[in-house]
């Protein structure tokens, strides 16, 4: 991103601890990614050589998503102990976890060790991002997300580089999995210079200033739209491969390139997104985008040629935008003392949903329907968001986080 640019969307009130914590942070995006990223780029080759067919990958990816329920122990324990603590401990080992996937010796073996390996990876990224939300201030937050998500990119980016390995040889996307050993210097780093959230120590050192009990309207508002939002998200990442090598054509490398220049333009919309939000609310930002990211990329999947290219780009783009105001919702609108356990949850029923989308579309897709109809069914989802953010969701933007869970409910939250 231009230096200029960077500097115009940066808030000017963040301090220097501030910043770097975020660099810090965003730093430990890099692991959470890639481990997270990994086993959907490398599954398609997996199951051919093990000769496991589109309902069986989708099957299987599914069930790595179950496994996260593993992650709820460590979202109630990073509540209790700490934010920097499970940080260290998640950076040191979802990259060994998901490095044991090199071993396997069959798919449901592959699967196990992912199955594992994948919640520590995206409880990272939940810790990550609830520390992120209650260091930044009330201006900065949803951009703060944005920065973070530059830095899932780039983790995410380096498993789908790793991707042109898996064109070796039937068994060589093991090496894929190897790749990921190396962001064990970033937790080298976390473990010698993260601090521990201010919010959070003043949590155990006073009295509460906002509730300690968890809204369940408000919850129940963000599992439905978690979960409507994953199942086509989900099934357009795990599936986007398959069908670039079997429909389109495309080499592993190829395929590689392709996901690399759809989705870096994106980038600059996380950024641009999260300042959108923290200036002009979240609401309506988060509506636009959701659904107009979900219909240019599902029929990117419905045609061929340059038109494809163009229709991933600018789907990656609306999808970029409405990242940083629906994520942040996910720390604002729950207390500190429940942060963690409550932005876990709802990452549950994100994947819940997201396999409940590979399942239907790894069938449908066997049974013969297009990629693009598939898509088309399951594009649904965020749209019904769409309206579900604009009906239900309050408007965070510059509020302290402490004024909306404020005992009572502080303002309205419509």
């Amino acid at each position: 991103m231009p230096r200029v640019a960077w500097r115009a969307l940066r808030p000017q009130s963040l301090t220097p601890r501030q910043a770097r914590v975020l660099a810090l942070l965003w730093l430990a995006c890099l692991p959470a990614s890639f481990v997270n990223t990994i086993f959907a780029q490398t599954v398609a080759f997996a199951s051919d050589e093990f000769g496991v067919g589109a309902a069986g990958q989708g099957f299987g990816a599914a069930v790595v998503r179950w496994g996260i329920v593993l992650m709820l122990p460590l979202a109630a324990l990073a509540d209790r102990v700490g934010r920097r603590r499970l940080i260290v401990a998640m950076a040191w080992c979802a990259p060994v976890a998901a490095a044991t996937g090199a071993l396997s010796t069959s798919f449901g073996a592959l699967v196990a060790t992912q199955t594992v390996a994948r919640p520590l990876g995206i409880a990272l990224s939940v810790f990550v991002i609830v520390a992120a939300t209650e260091e930044m201030g009330s201006d900065a937050r949803a951009w703060a997300l944005g920065v973070l998500a530059l830095g899932s990119g780039l983790g995410a980016g380096s498993a789908v580089a790793a991707l042109p390995l898996a064109g070796i040889s039937p068994q060589s996307w093991r090496w894929a999995y190897v790749v990921g050993l190396a962001w064990l210097a970033v937790a080298a780093v976390l473990t010698r210079s993260l601090p521990e959230t201010r919010r959070f120590e003043s949590m155990q050192s006073g009295p509460a200033s906002e509730s300690t009990a968890i809204d369940r309207r408000r919850l129940a508002v963000q599992l439905l739209a978690a979960a409507l939002v994953n199942v086509f998200i989900a099934a357009t990442s795990v599936f986007q491969v398959r069908y670039l090598t079997d429909v389109r054509g495309f080499s592993a490398a190829r395929a590689a390139l392709f996901t690399i220049v759809t989705a870096a333009p994106a980038s600059f919309a996380l950024v641009v997104g999260g300042r959108l939000a923290d200036r002009r609310g979240r609401r309506v930002v988060a509506s636009v985008s959701t659904a107009a990211g979900a219909a240019l990329l599902a029929s990117a999947f419905a045609v061929g040629g340059w038109t494809m290219w163009v229709l991933a780009v600018a789907g990656g783009v609306a999808l970029g935008l409405a990242y940083p105001a629906m994520a942040v919702f996910r720390g604002e609108l729950f207390p500190t003392a429940r942060r963690n356990v409550a932005s876990a949850t709802i990452t549950v029923a994100s994947l819940v949903g997201g396999s409940l989308g590979l399942v239907a579309a790894g069938a449908a897709i066997d049974a013969g329907a297009g990629y693009g109809t598939v898509m088309w069914w399951l594009a649904a989802g965020p749209m019904a968001v769409a309206v579900l953010v604009l009906a239900a969701f309050p408007e965070t933007a510059m509020r302290e986080l402490e004024e909306i869970n404020a005992p009572g409910g502080g303002r309205p939250t419509r």
